[in-house]
């Protein structure tokens, strides 16, 4: 398994910026490369991501949102 993660060291101990799929204890190779020197990664906000997922749906998504997805399309006959 081969994955980059981002990290803040706290003095003690390297702080992964995100969860990371480990069990407790397992030994891994680091190579540390200071962050702040390369260029940070694109950040993207949810709505663009949102949009560039081409999702479909009822027109009164926004308007009707947890009757869209609470309701039980069998109590509707739909």
């Amino acid at each position: 398994m081969s994955e980059t993660l981002y990290a803040t060291f706290d003095g003690e101990f390297l702080r992964p910026d995100r969860p990371v799929a480990l069990k407790p204890n397992t030994r891994v190779r680091l190579t540390i490369e200071d962050a702040e020197t390369e260029e940070a990664p694109a950040k993207s906000s949810f709505l663009r991501t949102a949009r560039g997922l081409r999702l479909e749906g009822p027109d009164d998504w926004s308007e009707r949102l947890e009757d869209h997805l609470y309701e039980d399309p069998r109590a509707s006959g739909t």
